[in-house]
């Protein structure tokens, strides 16, 4: 009577096979959808499988939506094989783990892929993949590129160190492309291309990038039934390695976990998931014919610091290596005026560095644990210094862009203005800056500055506001190069200022008449040697 369609209630057809079930029940299915209703087809087997299941161990909570394979092709399209095996007892595991005990990171994964999805799906295409394995990356990182595994896998990736050196990513203590999105995508594509043509099947290529082609093609030798490894070129072969102990289990769980990530990651929202939706962030490309800090780069180009090491986090040290040209991705429309801003940056004010003079009994080895900086980067540093051969009274470049923090670091370089500023006397003030902060950088007191901008006691700034940074008739390089002292605070030390100002302990304490033993004094005035 369709009764039990009026009244939205579950339906179950029993029979031998051949006897029609499927064909009524789809009938059934058009009716109750034609009123409005949505249906939901389970064969009798797998609804047992999940009623078994509905408390899962591991605190997994079973209450939670798991498509079939009739919602899957209707609700989206897939460049691999989701529907045949979305029923395996191990994606569903996965489905319900996502929304379950790993909903918080799965979801922090799915707000980052916006930025990276539509670059990488065109990566893949060209190579002739399915642009459906951005979902790899978003298993193997979460879309992060500085993730890094236990097994010293790096990058958004993954890449292990030889397989990204083979693939043509420098890996060195400078640079780390593993790090870097688009080139390690670059190599990524053309990685899982390979053992695609190896492999003949995407969840075999997949599997074998996470375990390696060696151990996949001996699985497949040793597979039952086929003696040679041969003619097994199917995703459906991935299956019944699956059923074997000759994978390990995380390469067994890679496929599945893969499945269900992607499953959720096409409708976030059918499953609870809430992703903002972002475009990828634009950017410039800029070339330094040499070792360039990432700090002066930023200052150059306007902006912070944090923002160009997020654009290139392959750069380890905070500067660009020496010796060789270097592609930086800078906020898009600053590249014009960056490049014109580095033309005229003088070569010594390229890097963020330290001036050290040799003294006696002193080693290359020993200046660079000193100042926290590998032998290999002082000496890259020096081309022309014999690291055998130093002298008395010689002068070290000591870069030390790898080892303090970033206001540190914008501190030390010459107290000259930012770009963007010309040097008559003004300063264009940025998002986070300081009336102190400002002031130490031109050499003068916040009490000048609040005199000379008329700011009032409380001395509010905002970012925007064009600030005078010298008396009238002076130019800010001219008043920074003039007030070469500095009140010391508490906490500071000789050595944290001869790094901020770029300048020798020992020329400190002789400008300052200060004994080896001699010690800070908090309020006190210290010269600072031009």
């Amino acid at each position: 009577t369709g009764r039990f369609i009026d009244q939205r209630e579950d339906a179950i057809f029993l029979g031998p096979p051949g006897t029609g079930k499927s064909h009524l029940a789809q009938s059934i299915g058009r009716a109750a959808i034609n009123q409005g209703d949505k249906v939901t087809y389970r064969e009798a087997h797998v609804l047992l499988e999940e009623l078994a299941e509905a408390a899962p161990a591991d605190g997994v909570n079973g209450d939670v939506p798991t498509p079939d394979k009739a919602e899957l092709a209707n609700a989206v399209t897939w460049d691999i094989d989701v529907e045949t095996f979305n029923d395996h007892s191990r994606v569903q595991w996965y489905l319900k783990f996502f929304q379950g005990r790993g909903r918080e990171r799965l979801n922090i994964w799915l707000n980052r892929m916006p930025r990276y999805e539509p670059m990488i799906r065109e990566r893949l295409q060209r190579e002739g993949l399915p642009g459906d394995l951005v979902y790899l990356a978003l298993i193997e990182s979460g879309f992060s590129n500085t993730a890094t595994s236990r097994a010293k896998a790096v990058g958004m990736w993954q890449f292990m160190k030889a397989t990204g050196k083979h693939y043509g990513l420098r890996v060195d203590s400078w640079v780390d492309e593993r790090r870097d999105p688009y080139k390690a995508t670059d190599a990524a594509a053309r990685h899982l291309r390979d053992l695609n043509n190896r492999f003949g099947s995407f969840y075999l290529a997949a599997a074998a990038y996470n375990a390696g082609s060696g151990r996949v093609s001996r699985g497949l030798r040793r597979l039952p039934g086929d003696d040679d490894g041969e003619g097994l070129a199917s995703d459906a072969t991935f299956f019944r390695l699956y059923d074997t102990k000759l994978l390990r289990r995380e390469t067994k769980d890679y496929v599945p976990k893969l499945i269900a990530a992607a499953v959720i990651a096409k409708e976030p929202s059918r499953y609870g998931f809430t992703v903002t939706p972002a475009e990828p962030i634009p950017y410039d490309s800029i070339v330094v014919p040499t070792m360039t800090g990432l700090d002066v780069i930023a200052r150059l180009a306007d902006t912070t610091l944090a923002a160009v090491r997020e654009m290139n986090p392959q750069y380890l040290r905070l500067t660009t290596p020496p010796g060789r040209a270097s592609v930086v991705r800078i906020p898009a429309g600053r590249g014009p005026t960056t490049v014109a801003a580095y033309a005229e940056l003088p070569a010594n004010r390229r890097v963020t560095f330290v001036e050290h003079v040799v003294a006696r009994g002193e080693t290359m080895g020993g200046i660079a644990r000193r100042y926290r900086v590998s032998q290999s980067m002082l000496a890259a540093a020096n081309p022309k210094v014999k690291p055998s051969r130093l002298r008395v009274g010689q002068m070290l470049i000591v870069p030390t862009g790898g080892g303090i923090s970033t206001s540190m670091a914008r501190r030390m370089a010459a107290p000259t203005a930012p770009a963007g500023t010309s040097t008559s006397g003004y300063h264009r003030v940025r998002r986070g800056e300081t009336l102190s902060g400002i002031a130490d950088e031109y050499g003068v007191s916040q009490r000048d500055l609040r005199r000379w901008n008329a700011l009032g006691k409380a001395g509010h700034i905002q970012a925007g506001q064009r600030l005078r940074v010298a008396p009238p008739g002076r130019s800010g390089a001219t008043a920074a190069a003039a007030a070469r002292t500095h009140t010391v605070r508490r906490g500071e030390t000789l050595t944290g200022l001869a790094k901020r100002y770029g300048v020798s302990v020992d020329a400190l304490r002789e400008a300052n008449g200060m004994s080896p033993e001699a010690t800070l004094r908090a309020g006190a005035a210290l010269k600072i040697p031009g």
